[in-house]
């Protein structure tokens, strides 16, 4: 189980239980299942690339090589960036203190969505202070990892008029608006009529 998220607002510390908020919450789930020709269950296999060698599930899985193509761990590994240099990883935002910053409804429109999580009071506790701001029409975001990695998520805390608050991670998406420079006018002298002889059927 994880640990409470604190979260930082207006220089009051407190403390969040977040749970994840799955699509099958929301709308349930469908499981379809297969049978053969005798009523046994279908059970999915990977094709092997002789093409004719079936593996069970569990059968196949990935491994790290170098270049000589011996094995790795992946812990010998150092993730670099496009130049070459070593990139530093991020804490977990578990074990810090996450300060809330305000902003706008069109930054947010703008993520590209990972997950969503419903944020509760620890036991004894209350979120009457951040539940207070979110009725007032505002919104929060800050950094957010759930391990450590190589780079943060960003993290919206939004709600409304009711007792929920959510916490909604993904990663900022760089929206452009693209507008016509020039409104384009038909000319009257370009609306000609076509008939059925102008239409050339050769070509379908």
């Amino acid at each position: 189980m994880a640990k409470n998220l604190v979260l930082s607002l207006d220089g009051n510390e407190f403390e969040v239980v977040i749970t994840k908020l799955d699509r099958e919450d929301l709308y349930g789930n469908v499981e379809i299942e297969a049978f053969d020709e005798k009523g046994k269950p279908a059970v999915l296999k990977v094709l092997a690339a002789d093409g004719k060698t079936l593996i069970e599930k569990g059968g196949t899985a990935l491994e790290t090589v170098n270049s000589k193509g011996d094995s790795m761990d992946r812990a010998e590994l150092t993730a670099v960036d496009i130049e070459g240099k070593e990139i530093q990883k991020v804490e977990s935002s578990f074990g810090q203190v996450n300060t809330l910053k305000k902003t706008d409804v069109d930054t947010y429109l703008g993520l590209v969505v990972k997950s969503v999580y419903i944020l509760d009071p620890p036991e004894g506790g209350d979120l009457d202070l951040l539940k207070d701001h979110l009725s007032a029409k505002q919104m929060f975001s800050f950094p957010f990892s759930y391990r450590g990695g190589l780079s943060y998520d960003s993290a919206y805390i939004v709600g409304g008029d009711g007792n929920d608050a959510f916490m909604i991670i993904g990663k900022d998406g760089e929206v452009q608006y693209m507008k016509l420079n020039q409104v384009g006018v038909l000319s009257s002298n370009e609306e000609q009529e076509i008939s059925a002889d102008d239409i050339s059927f050769d070509l379908l």
